[in-house]
């Protein structure tokens, strides 16, 4: 397996056991980051080709959401909100004051609401790949419909098979993760099936127009520019509305692992325009780019 920092295991009175790894900088001084995963995946599956970079200059705890990877299991339905508090409480619970929130997909979402909800927590945001809303066209209310079929799907036998097939199409032949597919493979069966199916739901309802330009801390994005779930068009949106500074990966959905390098390395240059470590001013405009 590839390298990944220390799990453990946070209790939050009322809640439950929320799964983490957290590295802690040898710098006591260097920020921390807070990695909000995606939706069916968990903070290994994210983040795990962007670890050893980010980790080389900032102290990080991943989270797994709720009923995805070893995330804690609740009879309570799925919401976003409810997630980003489960953040709040992880974060406050380790003795953290202050995060940069770096939130894939459904993980911007989450990251905007905890910096909404809790706003003395958030420094700043980095969202990639994610959007303001998925609900203005019927052509996407008629496709969220079909999220209730992905609990039969994830609970069937085929889908092992069908997920190998995946990551075949994903991995040319040469590809470096190619050592770690069983890995993936068998980190993306963790998740409860009726926990994703809510998230869907709950992404389907998710509109932050009304209030995302109200944030007011610093803000970056990476936009996947050949992302057929989160169309470019829509992760631009909210890079407007967040005046965020940008960085384009030329990938699909997965580049964080069709394009690992790049994607670990635009991942720590968002980090580190937000945090200014390169000297850098955060809050550019929507639509500059980095290489």
């Amino acid at each position: 397996m590839p390298w990944v920092p220390p799990g453990q295991t946070v209790v939050l009175p009322g809640r439950g056991e929320m799964f983490v790894r957290r590295h802690q900088h040898p710098d006591p001084a260097a920020p921390t980051l807070l990695l909000l995963h995606g939706w069916t995946a968990s903070a290994d599956l994210q983040f795990f080709t962007a670890y050893q970079a980010l980790a080389a200059h900032y102290s990080f705890v991943a989270i797994d959401h709720r009923g995805h990877g070893r995330g804690l299991r609740s009879a309570q339905p799925f919401s976003l909100e409810e997630v980003a508090d489960d953040a709040a409480a992880t974060v406050r619970a380790l003795g953290i004051d202050r995060v940069v929130t770096v939130g894939y997909s459904m993980g911007g979402p989450i990251s905007m609401h905890l910096a909404h909800r809790h706003p003395g927590l958030v420094s700043g945001l980095v969202v990639q790949a994610t959007a303001l809303e998925w609900k203005s066209t019927w052509t996407e209310r008629l496709r969220w419909r079909a999220v209730r079929l992905l609990g039969p799907i994830i609970r069937s036998w085929v889908y092992p098979r069908w997920l190998h097939f995946g990551m075949a199409r994903v991995l040319e032949a040469d590809h470096s993760l190619l050592p770690y597919v069983a890995w993936i493979e068998a980190e993306v069966c963790r998740g409860d099936a009726r926990s994703i199916v809510q998230a869907g739901h709950a992404l389907s309802r998710h509109d932050a127009r009304p209030w995302a330009t109200r944030l007011g801390v610093p803000a970056a994005s990476l936009i996947t520019t050949a992302d057929r779930l989160v169309l470019p068009g829509k992760q631009r949106a909210l890079a407007t509305a967040l005046s965020a500074y940008v960085i384009e990966l030329h990938g699909d959905h997965v580049s964080m692992w069709q394009h690992p390098e790049q994607f670990s390395d635009a991942t720590l240059a968002l980090v580190d325009h937000v945090t200014g470590r390169t000297g850098a001013q955060p809050g550019a405009r929507s639509g500059d780019q980095a290489s």
